[in-house]
């Protein structure tokens, strides 16, 4: 089988479908944590930063998951990882529901955390070596199962979580998990041939060449770019339920706000990937940014129910397609034989934003008894990680430019 009709093909298609279905449910771990949050404040007894702790660490084991599966995907296939990882997620639900204590919690949450980040970084490098001509909006659509799962299993659940508690949701995830990931992960056990790799590698040469930065220089640089921008996007995405209910509005709206968002940043996430395939990651990567930016910014000045809906869904649209374009950027300038381990480092990178996000702006809310500071710090971080894409577009320019003179 030739390169031609391996990548774009039918069955890369077929993959990406049931790589999205694997996501969606890989993911819910990421987000159950911050629709429970509230009755676990109030369980036991703990303050915001303290219950924010949970996540915190989900979001640390998943940044390490992203890393550890992604190096192990380009040894030893998806299917395998994925088969692991289903029992590392059921095992961390399980533990879950057992916790005593919120430091007992927090800590089976970072094997949650480990096991659900299968169904992001891993996923996307894997589907990335299945296309060419139209790997942005492959990539975006796997990303988007990360927000798609968001956006809808804390509304699926939130009858479970009303009439029988948090603990009954994590036991039904569990379940759900077993049932779904494992039987789906056999669809993907064709491997991509080694000559199927030439074509990307030659592309990937040239573009490395272009940035004007070795792999490894490029890779730190995004990732402290990647910590900036997550830092800025933690604050509503992990404390809009809890800053609802403090608002007076309750959880169930904090959850419908939750959603609105992440399926605004469904969109943005496949708008963003067709865009990117023509314009370049680093492109779409800095636009993202500056819109993310923008909409903190509507966060300070409005907080009626209405407005807020509003401003959730404009943040959605905003960010949606700043995660995918990281990996998006692995690819065009890094080697693909490398795809599994760059994006794993880059997508931890991006995740320790989050969690030291989430806890930030948990602090911030305990020391000063409002969101208001936690949403400056956010733009702040978020300066940092257009300043550092601006660089790299500069440098990208320079370095085709000096090389398009020598030639």
């Amino acid at each position: 089988m030739t390169t031609p009709q391996i990548h774009d093909s039918r069955y890369s298609w077929l993959r990406l479908l049931v790589t999205l279905a694997i996501a969606t449910v890989a993911n819910v771990g990421m987000w159950a944590v911050i629709v429970i949050l509230p009755a676990v404040e109030v369980e036991f007894g703990a303050g915001r930063a303290e219950a924010s702790m949970p996540y915190t660490l989900t979001m640390v084991g998943f940044a390490l998951g992203n890393l550890i599966i992604g190096r192990l995907v380009d040894r030893v296939g998806v299917t395998l990882a994925l088969n692991g990882a289903a029992l590392v997620i059921a095992a961390g639900y399980a533990l879950s529901v057992l916790a005593p204590s919120i430091t007992v919690l927090s800590l089976t949450h970072l094997l949650l955390g480990l096991g659900t980040a299968v169904g992001f970084g891993p996923l996307i490098a894997d589907i990335s070596h299945w296309f060419i001509k139209r790997r942005g909006i492959a990539v975006a659509l796997v990303a988007s199962g990360n927000y798609l799962s968001g956006a809808i299993w804390p509304t699926a659940l939130s009858g479970i979580l009303a009439e029988s508690g948090w603990r009954s949701v994590y036991l039904t995830l569990a379940l759900v998990t077993l049932v779904v990931l494992m039987p789906l992960s056999l669809l993907l056990r064709r491997r991509l041939p080694a000559t199927a790799h030439e074509t990307s590698a030659a592309a990937s040469a040239l573009n490395a060449r272009s940035s004007g930065l070795t792999p490894r220089q490029l890779q730190w640089l995004l990732g402290l770019a990647g910590i900036g921008c997550c830092v800025a996007m933690a604050m509503p995405q992990v404390h809009i339920v809890a800053y609802c209910v403090g608002l007076g509005y309750g959880p169930a709206v904090g959850a419908e706000m939750l959603s609105l968002m992440l399926l605004g940043g469904v969109a943005s996430r496949i708008i963003s990937g067709l865009l990117a395939d023509r314009l370049g990651g680093v492109v779409i990567l800095l636009a993202g940014s500056v819109l993310q930016c923008i909409a903190l910014f509507l966060y300070l000045p409005y907080d009626g129910m209405i407005s807020l809906y509003m401003v959730s869904l404009v943040f959605g649209l905003a960010q949606g397609g700043i995660v995918p374009s990281y990996a998006l950027v692995v690819r065009e300038y890094m080697p693909p034989r490398e795809a599994g381990a760059r994006v794993g480092f880059v997508m931890m990178m991006t995740i320790l934003g989050m969690a030291l996000g989430g806890w930030m702006s948990g602090w911030i809310y305990d020391v000063t008894g409002s969101y208001q500071l936690a949403f400056i710090n956010g733009i702040l971080w978020n300066g940092l990680n257009i300043a550092i894409l601006l660089l790299l577009l500069l440098r990208s320019r320079s370095a085709r430019n000096a090389t398009t003179a020598l030639s």
